[in-house]
C-alpha cells in the first residue's frame, strides 16, 4: 500500500488504522480489497466516498494499492513534514502514524493585581 497525503488546513483530525487493504478512519471502514489489479477508482468516485478522507484516484498497480488521503492540520504555518509530507509506503497493519505539528501553546492570561492603581487612567 502507498498512502499519499494531501494537506488540508482546518479539517478535523483523523485516526487511521490499517488491516490489509482495509483502512479504518475515525471508526469508519473503507475496504479496497476487491479492487482488482490494474483497476482504478476515478477521482469523482473517490471523492463521493463518505467522510471526505480521500482525494484523487485509488489504483492497484503491481499488487500495491495506491491512494491519497487528506492530512488535516491546524497551524497556519505548518512544518515541512506536514506541508510537504512523504508518502507512507508499505505500512504494517495497525495504527498509521500521520505527520503532525505540536499544538500551539495556550496563551496564559495574567490578571493584574487587585488594588493597584493605573497611573495612565484619568479619574
Amino acid at each position: 500500500m502507498i498512502i499519499n497525503l494531501s494537506p488540508s488546513f482546518g479539517a478535523a483530525p483523523i485516526a487511521v488504522t490499517k488491516v490489509g487493504d482495509l483502512l479504518e478512519i475515525n471508526g469508519a471502514s473503507f475496504d479496497f480489497s476487491s479492487l482488482p489489479e490494474g483497476a482504478e477508482l476515478e477521482e469523482a468516485t473517490v471523492e463521493a466516498i463518505p467522510g471526505g478522507y480521500f482525494t484523487g484516484p485509488v489504483r492497484r498497480v503491481n499488487g500495491d494499492l495506491s491512494l491519497t488521503m487528506i492530512l488535516p492540520y491546524a497551524s497556519e504555518n505548518p512544518s515541512p513534514a506536514v506541508a510537504f509530507p512523504s508518502p507512507i509506503v508499505d505500512p504494517p497493519d495497525g495504527v498509521i502514524v500521520l505527520p503532525e505539528d505540536a499544538p500551539p501553546p495556550e496563551e496564559e492570561f495574567i490578571e493584574p493585581p487587585h488594588g493597584e492603581e493605573n497611573d495612565d487612567v484619568d479619574a
